[in-house]
């Protein structure tokens, strides 16, 4: 980004690149040795352990002769891309400012494939932890037309399998989902509400 035989100084062209000019003497360093080995261990402790956030992490490391601290260790655990497993508390709530939509299925008779497609995230508790189960049905069928397994609450997996449904299927008339902030969907919304979200 920088040259330093530039004609002009390390100093202006920091500025142009709106960086700082000490960074202009950062030379970044591999990770160390130490650092592997406590990283390797973290990675298996997370499988035995995957409820493990970086305070009970440290505690199990230190019972093996690691000396890290915590914070040490929660930046590890980022750098992995390593977080606790646990059931979040109320799946449904919904995302702040949030658009509540209409409910359109009270009273409605569904009499055909398509007509109406529901959509939830439910978890699935294992030996150590929690996994989240998200699927996708036909109502008048009740047929799982798609899902996703994931180990953390997130849109991607709910958007993954709403838009194989609408690949493989069409769009519904209806699709009717929670109003959790995870679904990235609207609660029983018209078909041309489901735009897929990328």
């Amino acid at each position: 980004m920088t040259d330093r035989n530039h004609k002009l100084s390390l100093s202006r062209q920091a500025e142009l690149l709106g960086i700082s000019r000490c960074s202009l003497h950062y030379e970044p360093r591999p990770t160390s040795d130490a650092d592997l080995k406590l990283m390797r261990r973290i990675d298996e402790l997370h499988m035995e352990y995957p409820f493990a956030g970086s305070r009970m992490m440290k505690g199990l490391l230190r019972q093996e002769g690691f000396t890290a601290g915590r914070l040490h260790v929660a930046t590890c655990m980022k750098i992995m891309g390593i977080e606790a497993l646990y059931r979040r508390p109320n799946t449904s709530k919904p995302a702040p400012g949030h658009k509540i939509y209409p409910y359109l299925l009270r009273k409605l008779a569904v009499t055909r494939p398509n007509q109406v497609r529901a959509m939830d995230i439910t978890y699935i508790p294992m030996a150590r932890g929690f996994v989240y189960l998200v699927a996708v049905l036909d109502w008048f069928s009740r047929k799982v037309l798609a899902w996703r397994l994931s180990v953390s609450l997130e849109t991607a997996p709910c958007l993954e399998a709403l838009n194989e449904t609408i690949r493989r299927f069409g769009k519904p008339e209806i699709m009717n989902s929670d109003q959790g902030s995870q679904g990235g969907l609207n609660r029983s919304s018209q078909h041309h509400d489901l735009v897929p979200l990328s």
